[in-house]
């Protein structure tokens, strides 16, 4: 009797010891919370805020407190293609990506319903309205200081939210494929200006220097001679060419010793 007493004891101490393990577990469970190095947490005390709650194990009481979690990595919005209209009245789409991080958990939670999509919406709107005050070459050439002044104006709107904006990057922008082949036959036109140009210098260059050659040639004794058999060495260097040579005048005067006077 005593054995089976002491057996009934010890199968209520073992449940008793694992109800109380139960209910520690429990416990923890309810009223601890953890947090990852990448969170921040703002709890609420019967609706009001308390705290921004630090990474960690932390103490919550259940119904009395809540928390809302935020992440503080950064973060990537991309933002859709909008259509808008440069300053000369040219219809583009445009679309960026936008990069932010989370400075203050507190205003993101109580300022802004959603913070994410609220930064998404505002980049929209200010992406629309830099690109209506630049012209399609401005947009085209500057993208850097178009997506650095949609940042400025983005981070100062946001900053109420406890958003900081770390950078906006124009990734694409198309053009209508009138404009397109428009913008390619001014490209063309401009490429034939350039040519023509071009051309032009060099005979104006080259002429300038034949000019100077040519004094050169007639005031030197014996220069239009060598000149002569120059070109015959060059001519001969191909067997197939056949050559009428003219001798001329300067030429018999150099075989003849003539000294230039009549």
């Amino acid at each position: 009797m005593a054995s089976e007493l002491f057996l009934l004891n010890a199968i209520f101490d073992s449940v008793y010891l694992s109800s109380a393990i139960i209910a520690i577990v429990a416990f923890i469970f309810i009223f601890f919370r953890i947090f990852y190095e990448y969170e921040r947490a703002v709890l609420f005390t019967l609706g009001r805020y308390s705290r921004t709650i630090k990474p960690g194990l932390r103490f919550i009481i259940p119904i009395i407190q809540t928390y809302t979690r935020i992440d503080i990595r950064m973060e990537v919005v991309d933002v859709p293609q909008q259509n808008a209209i440069t300053k000369d009245n040219v219809s583009v789409n445009v679309n960026a990506v936008l990069y932010f991080k989370i400075f203050d958990s507190k205003l993101a939670v109580i300022k802004v319903e959603n913070y994410l999509d609220a930064v998404s919406q505002l980049a929209q709107t200010t992406m629309r309205n830099v690109v209506g005050e630049v012209t399609l070459d401005e947009l085209l050439s500057q993208r850097d200081k178009i997506s650095n002044k949609i940042k400025e104006i983005v981070d100062i709107a946001s900053d109420p939210w406890g958003v900081k904006v770390i950078s906006v990057d124009l990734k694409h922008i198309e053009l209508a494929e009138e404009m397109k082949r428009v913008m390619a036959k001014a490209a063309e036109a401009e490429r034939l200006r350039r040519a023509i140009i071009i051309r032009s210098d060099g005979d104006a260059i080259a002429s300038t220097k034949i000019g100077q050659a040519a004094k050169i040639l007639s005031t030197a004794k014996g220069a239009l001679h060598l000149r002569t058999l120059q070109s015959l060495n060059d001519i001969a260097s191909d067997p197939t060419n056949k050559v009428n040579f003219i001798i001329p005048l300067d030429t018999l005067k150099a075989y003849d010793g003539y000294e230039g006077n009549e």
